[in-house]
């Protein structure tokens, strides 16, 4: 924005969640679509933020001094993935991050100061990330992590927009957002998504095998429904826990990682905090409400470092020799790092 906070902003067709931080004050987020009247003319409040006797008294007696020496490497695994494109990327401001341990609850915390950046020369992008909140529960071996990324393209020569360009295609694959667009156009088994719903009497039962209801009743137990005035689309789940199973081959060092997942099928649960709440997915394959989706297996492997923006589109070059940088702004969903199957 400029000094006055006036700022114009030209999104693509689909939905996004604008994000608004600013050093010291709350971060504000408006959810947007390019069919709402109402976002032609958006204005944001911002609020400082403000610390109380409690939480400075937890930051005295709960921070490790030493927490990047003592944790970092811990982070960027549930923070960026374990991937190969995950294992490129570079934190570069990590003096930003700070960490609280709480014995009793056997709990890490993890907060940061100003954005976190991050370099992927792997995809090409220059992440800025809002951390809202990254927490591990060491007792249940999970990880949550909620915020707001802005990805900003690299700049490179024709041969670097190739191997992007490979590269952002490889990841896009089976990913959460390829999953997310499928479903909105309607084309699951086009793309080899399938879908498999778990009750109770089968949770323990083994989720790694093809063994799933016909598409052609998927979107049925769905509740599929279509919007055509807003271009959305909607589901409603029967169950809170829902398995994806992708027709790919799992990366090599998730098979190396997890022995004796399934060697060709890319597996991942879906659970849902509330599953009668109903799931909207924008056009671009932006989905809503995303605190309400905890990701699992294959899909909580790829983190950040295999992200990409809600913008994508896998039949376009990556843009050259651009003098501004286009810059695109998403949500993340929960990611919890419980891989077992």
């Amino acid at each position: 924005s400029d000094e006055q906070g006036n700022f114009s902003i030209r999104l693509p067709d689909g939905g996004y969640s604008l994000t608004v931080t600013f050093s010291g004050y709350e971060t504000e987020v408006e959810r947007v679509n390019n069919n709402n009247p109402a976002n032609a003319n958006l204005i944001f409040s911002m609020q400082p933020q403000v610390k109380s006797l409690e939480e400075i008294s937890i930051v005295i007696s709960n921070e490790v001094e030493d927490g990047w020496e003592k944790y970092g490497s811990f982070f960027k695994d549930n923070f960026l993935g374990q991937s190969a494109f995950a294992s490129q990327c570079v934190i570069t401001n990590p003096e930003m991050l700070h960490f609280f341990f709480y014995k009793k609850k056997n709990r890490l915390k993890v907060t940061a100061t100003e954005p976190l950046l991050i370099d992927n020369p792997a995809l090409g992008y220059r992440i800025k990330f809002a951390i809202d909140s990254f927490t591990t529960d060491y007792n249940s071996n999970t990880s949550l992590f909620i915020g707001y990324p802005l990805f900003e393209e690299m700049q490179g020569d024709q041969e670097q927009q190739k191997v992007w360009q490979n590269n952002r295609a490889t990841a896009y694959e089976g990913s959460m957002l390829h999953f997310m667009r499928s479903l909105y156009d309607s084309t699951l088994a086009e793309n080899d998504f399938y879908i498999r719903f778990i009750f109770d009497k089968d949770k323990k039962k083994d989720v790694n095998r093809l063994d799933v209801i016909p598409n052609s009743l998927v979107f049925k137990m769905l509740n599929f429904s279509r919007n055509k005035r807003n271009n959305t689309v909607q589901f409603l789940v029967p169950v809170a826990d829902l398995a994806i199973i992708y027709k790919e081959s799992p990366d090599s060092i998730y098979l190396e990682k997890y022995p004796g997942v399934n060697a060709k099928l890319q597996i991942s649960t879906l659970k849902f905090i509330d599953h009668t709440d109903p799931v909207i997915i924008e056009r671009n394959g932006f989905y809503y409400d995303q605190d309400n989706l905890l990701t699992n297996g294959y899909l909580a492997f790829k983190k950040v470092g295999d992200m990409l923006p809600y913008d994508y589109n896998p039949d376009e070059m990556p843009k050259q020799n651009d003098s501004i940088p286009e810059v695109k702004k998403q949500d993340i969903p929960n990611n919890n790092a419980d891989i077992k199957q």
